[in-house]
């Protein structure tokens, strides 16, 4: 398996643990819902529904994959999907921390892009 397919089947894996864990208490009228897109690269937790009579949508967390690298674009986890992806074995030179601006990244212990 080449180096972005990994990264591809790491993401996913690491949504869909994300997923399944907030299901476990989920309200029945919000769903859960992963969305991948491995043609361009584009992965995302997001929850839409309705709750006391207002829309529910909210995206969560929104990963792409852009020159080889993971692009974290959006992220609120507790613990970051950029901790997850280093725990699986990412480096961080591989990982954008996407949400910061350009500026800023190299303040990160990750890429700058």
């Amino acid at each position: 398996m080449d180096k972005l397919d990994r990264y591809r089947a790491l993401i996913k894996n690491i949504i869909n643990r994300y997923v399944e864990i907030f299901n476990r208490d989920a309200d029945p009228d919000v769903s859960e819902l992963a969305i991948f897109d491995d043609e361009r690269g584009h992965y995302q937790w997001l929850s839409l529904g309705w709750k006391d009579n207002k829309r529910a949508f909210y995206i969560h967390l929104y990963v792409r994959i852009h020159n080889e690298k993971i692009y974290v674009e959006q992220d609120w986890t507790e613990d970051g999907i950029a901790t997850a992806l280093v725990r699986e074995g990412v480096p961080h030179s591989d990982i954008v921390l996407a949400f910061h601006s350009p500026k800023m990244r190299q303040f990160t212990d990750f890429a700058a892009a």
